[in-house]
């Protein structure tokens, strides 16, 4: 199948800078950009809500409210690089913040956070550190919580209580300053997924005996689950960086993957699948491997979180500093269209919230953005 590729390009907008170092960006802007996305809506019978401008302190109160498709509002400043989100059963989330190597508890209607612990274990060199985060199903049960961070040898995926130290279930994932993926998500199934980056060296993509450049599947204490194709962890091959995994209501698994130079891509994860990497790079004719089904330049994009809202695929840009929507059909896809673009800068995590909106998690201090005086930040986007 031949891949949707976009044909818009990275544009930043001029960037004023005004009282504390804050970017001054129009209102009009924003809401243009909204409105030629699809979200910008008002209902006849609530006043029209205007978006918050970048830098601005909404209160939780103002966070709470439902509000109109396509309002933005700051819940919470001064995070320290966050990188992953879940949400408990509560409507309250969990954050991650990768150098910091803390996890953060958010109230539901926004807020100053509060730290529920600080990971001793994790070594934050280069873009490793505490990654992501997942609440299992079983959470009211047991309590546990899955984090995967880094350590000084490899990455890991561990369970825990809140409050406890870590126990981990997998380890030996490959680590290095870069391509350390890190994604975890529940499936349908009731296993754990992860998806792992290729830690700098390509050829651990296509050594199915590595866990390096995968998707994995595991059961809650990190064994191979039932019906992997391989008999091990590993769920499908040839990846690059997976940052972003969700599933659409009819179970199907998505995957955001950071292209090299040239693609990158979203993929629908199948069991046993090859997605080529290191020996393709975006689309591919090659019948050995699985094609994408989106790709973007690696200029408008470099991928990290995605969620599902009703059927449209919401993807998180750090490169491309934007929030691109890919309509899903079945199991195939309509064209992606941008919002968002450089209004807040990197965007590293995107997650939908209990209540129906986007949580949007920023990442302007990790050593490549161009923080304002309020980053990072967490956004709330209602659709």
């Amino acid at each position: 199948m031949t891949p949707h590729v976009p044909t818009l390009r990275s544009r930043r907008r001029a960037r004023a800078t005004g009282s504390g170092g804050v970017r001054s960006r129009g209102m009009a802007a924003v809401l243009a950009a909204l409105s030629a996305t699809g979200l910008a809506a008002c209902s006849s019978d609530q006043p029209t809500a205007q978006p918050a401008p970048a830098g601005s302190r909404p209160s939780s109160a103002a966070a709470a409210t439902g509000g109109a498709a396509g309002q933005v509002s700051v819940l919470a400043t001064g995070l320290e690089v966050p990188w992953g989100i879940a949400f408990l059963p509560d409507g309250d989330a969990l954050v991650t913040e990768r150098d910091s190597a803390r996890i953060l508890r958010v109230p539901t209607g926004g807020g100053p956070p509060t730290e529920v612990q600080r990971l001793s274990e994790v070594d934050g060199d280069g873009e490793g550190g505490l990654l992501g985060i997942a609440v299992p199903p079983t959470y009211a049960r047991d309590q546990l919580v899955y984090v995967y961070y880094s350590t000084a040898q490899d990455n890991r995926i561990a369970r825990m209580r809140l409050g406890q130290p870590p126990q981990p279930v997998v380890t030996g994932i490959p680590r290095s300053g870069i391509h350390n993926g890190g994604r975890l998500v529940f499936g349908p199934d009731g296993y754990l997924y992860a998806g792992t980056g290729d830690a700098s060296a390509s050829g651990n993509s296509q050594d199915r005996n590595s866990l390096g450049g995968k998707i994995l599947r595991m059961t809650p204490d990190g064994q191979p689950a039932p019906g992997n194709p391989f008999g091990t962890l590993v769920w499908s091959y040839g990846h690059r960086n997976v940052q972003g995994l969700v599933f659409d209501r009819a179970g199907r698994l998505w995957a955001s993957e950071f292209g090299q130079n040239r693609f990158d891509e979203i993929n629908l994860i199948q069991a046993g699948k090859d997605y080529g990497w290191p020996i393709v790079e975006g689309a591919s004719d090659d019948p050995r491997f699985t094609a994408p089904l989106v790709t973007w330049p690696t200029s408008d994009a470099s991928p990290s979180g995605v969620t599902i809202s009703g059927s449209t695929l919401y993807v998180a840009a750090l490169r491309g500093e934007r929030l691109w929507q890919v309509p899903l059909e079945g199991d195939r896809t309509g064209s992606p269209r941008a919002t968002l673009q450089g209004d807040y800068g990197r965007l590293r995590a995107v997650q939908l919230a209990p209540d129906g909106s986007l949580w949007i998690l920023t990442s302007n201090r990790d050593g490549r953005g161009d923080p304002t005086g309020d980053d990072d930040r967490i956004l709330r986007l209602t659709v």
